[in-house]
C-alpha cells in the first residue's frame, strides 16, 4: 500500500546528492584578492602577471597565488590588511590602461569548479560597501532633448532659406517666430515631414507668426526612458574605470537607480565621480559683436556669453560644433610644446567628420572648449528647503583653429594633472543624458558584514535547533524524519541559490528562517491528519496514505497562495524586497518536494513493508 517504485527513491536521492553537490562551494570561505582587469587597448597576460609579482615583491608583500581568470588577474592574499597594501602598490605601479580593484576570490575545490558549482553572491549588507539610490531629473532631459530640437530647426531653417527671428525653448517645448506667416506655413510643411514626433502649432504671438512644438506622449516617455537607460549605461563604464569589482547597477521605478559597491569605502570620491554630470561642447567665438554689450545685457541673438576659469568674458555661438557624446576614448597626457597638463582626445566616425567639416570652415577662427557640470544645492525658500540644479559652464580653453581637426587632438587649459585625469575618465564613461542626484546613501562596513553574516547564520541554526527539538519530541520517529527532511531542504534551497548565481541578502536570510517554519508546518498536517486516522480505526498503513493525500490539498492551497504573494513581491519590489522574495520562493518549491515527496519516501521505507507497523507518531 504505501510503496514508491525504485525510479522515484532513486530520483529522491539524486535530487538531494546533486543539491548536496551545489551547495557544497558555500562552505569554503573566499580569500582577500586584487582584481586587476584591462581598459582601452591594455592586455592581461603572463607579462603583466610578471609585472605584478615583480611590484609585490619589491615592496615585501607576500600572497598566496596569482592567476589569470577570463580577462582578469586574481592575486590572491592571506588577509584583508595585505589586501589593501598590495592594491595601493599596484595601484601606483601600473598604468592608467590597467583598473584594481578589491575583490573576494572563491577558494572552491577544482573538482566541484568543473562540475560548474559555485559559492553563492553576497549582497551589501553582508559584504560591506557603498549603496546609493539615484534619482533622474526627468524635466531636465526632456529639456535637453528639446535643445536637440532647437539647434535642429535652426540647421533645416537655414538649409531651407526659411526666414526666421527667433527660437527658444519655453517651458516645455519649442518656440520658432518668423517674419511672415508664408515663412511659417513653409517652416511646419518642412518639419511635419521631418519630426513626426513633435506636435506643431501654429500660432500668433502679438501679431508675430511663430509655431510651437511639443514632444506627443510616445516621444515623451520614450525621451525619459532612454535619458533613464542612458545614465544606467554611463554609470557603469564609470564604475568600471573607478575600479570596483562586481558593482550592481540597476533600474528602480521610472526614475530612480540603485548603486551598489562592494569593498567601496571612500564614499567621498565615488560620489564625485558618479553624480558629476559633465560634458564638453566645442563652440566658435563670436567675434563680429562686442563682449562688453553682451556683458551690458545685449547679448547678439545668435550668441551667448559665457566665462573663461579666471574671469574673462567671452561671445561664443549658440551653434555648437562638437558635444561630448562623440567622443570615444579620452586620455590624461602632457602638452609636447608647454609641458602643461592636457587631454588627448578620439572622436567617432560620426563626430570625427562634422568636426572635421566645421574646422575646415573655420580655419584661422577662434574656437572655445566649453566644460559644463551639472550641481545640485539645497537652499531654504519660503521656509521649505528646496533642491536647486543649476549648470556651471565655464570655458577651459580658447584657440585659433590653424589646422583641419579631425579623429584626433589635444585639450590644453587645464589646471593640474589630476583635473586632466578626472576630465579624461568623464569623458571616457560617457556623459550623462541628464543630471542625477543621490538620494539615498547607506555605507556597510566590512566588519559589519562579517557580522551580519555570523548574526543570520545563527538565526537560521537556533530556528533550525528548535525545530528539530520540538518534531522529536512531539512526534518521535515521525518528527525525526521530517527533521531529516528540513535539513534536505535547507541544502537545495542553498543549491538552488548556487546555482542560479542569485544574491544572499538580510532579508534573503529571514526568507530562509520563514522557509524553515514553512516547511516543517506541511509535516505537521500530515501527522496530526495521520493521528486523526489512526484514533477512528484505521490501520497504520490506511492512515498513513490519507494522512498524506488528504493533507496534500490543504498543503498546496496554503503554499500556492503564499507563492503568489512571493511572486507579486519580486514583480513589484525592489533590492532587498527581491532578495527576501527570491529565497522565500525556493523555499516553498523545495519544501513541497522535501516535506511531502521527501518525508513519504523515508515512512515508506521504513513502515511500508510491515503488514501492522506500530507507528511512533
Amino acid at each position: 500500500m504505501n510503496h514508491y517504485p525504485m525510479w522515484k527513491n532513486l530520483l529522491i536521492i539524486a535530487i538531494i546528492v546533486i543539491g548536496a553537490v551545489f551547495a557544497l562551494p558555500n562552505l569554503f570561505e573566499d580569500d582577500p584578492a586584487v582584481q586587476v582587469s584591462a581598459s582601452r587597448n591594455a592586455k592581461v597576460d603572463l607579462a603583466l602577471m610578471a609585472d605584478v609579482e615583480k611590484a609585490l615583491q619589491a615592496q615585501s608583500i607576500s600572497y598566496k597565488r596569482a592567476e589569470l581568470d577570463d580577462d582578469r588577474l586574481l592575486v590572491r592574499f592571506a588577509d584583508g590588511e595585505t589586501q589593501l597594501k598590495a592594491k595601493d602598490v599596484l595601484s601606483s605601479s601600473l598604468t592608467d590602461n590597467y583598473i584594481v580593484a578589491l575583490n573576494l576570490a572563491p577558494t572552491t575545490p577544482s573538482w566541484l569548479s568543473a562540475l560548474g558549482a559555485k559559492p553563492m553572491n553576497l549582497g551589501l549588507d553582508l559584504r560591506g560597501g557603498v549603496h546609493f539610490l539615484m534619482e533622474v531629473d526627468m524635466d531636465a532631459a526632456v529639456s535637453l532633448a528639446l535643445n536637440g530640437y532647437a539647434s535642429d530647426f535652426r540647421t533645416l531653417l537655414r538649409d531651407e532659406k526659411i526666414r526666421y527671428k527667433n527660437i527658444a525653448i519655453d517651458s516645455d517645448k519649442v518656440k520658432l517666430e518668423f517674419r511672415t506667416a508664408e515663412d511659417r506655413d513653409l517652416a511646419e510643411a518642412k518639419m511635419a515631414r521631418e519630426y513626426n514626433q513633435l506636435q506643431l502649432e501654429a500660432i500668433d504671438d502679438n501679431g508675430t507668426p511663430s509655431l510651437n512644438a511639443t514632444l506627443t506622449k510616445v516621444a515623451l516617455r520614450e525621451t525619459q526612458s532612454l535619458a533613464l537607460q542612458q545614465n544606467i549605461i554611463t554609470l557603469r563604464n564609470r564604475i568600471n574605470e573607478l575600479g570596483v569589482a562586481e558593482p550592481t547597477v540597476q533600474q528602480q521605478g521610472e526614475s530612480r537607480i540603485v548603486v551598489q559597491l562592494p569593498g567601496v569605502q571612500d564614499t567621498a570620491q565615488a560620489k564625485k565621480i558618479l553624480g558629476a554630470t559633465a560634458t564638453l561642447e566645442f563652440r566658435l567665438v563670436d567675434f563680429e559683436h562686442d563682449v562688453q554689450d553682451a556683458i551690458n545685457g545685449r547679448v547678439p541673438a545668435g550668441s551667448q556669453l559665457y566665462y573663461h576659469r579666471d574671469g574673462r568674458p567671452y561671445l561664443l555661438n549658440k551653434r555648437v560644433m562638437l558635444t561630448g557624446e562623440h567622443i570615444i576614448n579620452a586620455a590624461s597626457t602632457l602638452d609636447s610644446q608647454s609641458g602643461s597638463p592636457a587631454v588627448s582626445i578620439t572622436l567617432d566616425g560620426k563626430g570625427a567628420r562634422a568636426f572635421s567639416n566645421a574646422t575646415r570652415d573655420n580655419i584661422g577662427n577662434p574656437m572655445a572648449v566649453v566644460f559644463i557640470e551639472s550641481k545640485t544645492e539645497t537652499r531654504q525658500v519660503n521656509g521649505e528647503m528646496v533642491k536647486i540644479r543649476r549648470q556651471l559652464p565655464e570655458v577651459i580653453n580658447v584657440a585659433t583653429i590653424r589646422d583641419q581637426l579631425s579623429k584626433k587632438f589635444q585639450i590644453t587649459g587645464l589646471d593640474s594633472t589630476t583635473e586632466a585625469r578626472d576630465l579624461a575618465l568623464l569623458l571616457r564613461a560617457g556623459a550623462l543624458a541628464a543630471p542625477i542626484e543621490i538620494v539615498e546613501e547607506r555605507t556597510v562596513g566590512p566588519s559589519l558584514g562579517q557580522d551580519n553574516i555570523d548574526q543570520g547564520f545563527a538565526s537560521v541554526m537556533i530556528g533550525f535547533a528548535f525545530v528539530l527539538v520540538f518534531m522529536v519530541v512531539w512526534y518521535r520517529v515521525f518528527g525525526g524524519i521530517a527533521n531529516l527532511a528540513l535539513a534536505a531542504n535547507l541544502v537545495l534551497v542553498v543549491a538552488l541559490l548556487s546555482m542560479l548565481q542569485a544574491t544572499l541578502t538580510l532579508p534573503g536570510i529571514a526568507g530562509i528562517v520563514l522557509t524553515v517554519g514553512m516547511a516543517v508546518d506541511a509535516n505537521v498536517l500530515i501527522f496530526e491528519r495521520i493521528r486523526e486516522e489512526l484514533r477512528v480505526g484505521n490501520s497504520p498503513q490506511a492512515s498513513i496514505k490519507a494522512g498524506y493525500e488528504k493533507a496534500f490539498s490543504t498543503i498546496a492551497d496554503a503554499n500556492v497562495t503564499t507563492l503568489i504573494a512571493a511572486i507579486v513581491l519580486f514583480g513589484f519590489g525592489t533590492g532587498s524586497i527581491k532578495g527576501f522574495a527570491v529565497t522565500l520562493s525556493l523555499g516553498i518549491l523545495t519544501s513541497m518536494f522535501t516535506a511531502i515527496m521527501g518525508t513519504r519516501s523515508l515512512v515508506n521505507v521504513i513502515y511500508g513493508h510491515k503488514t501492522r507497523p506500530t507507528l511512533s507518531i
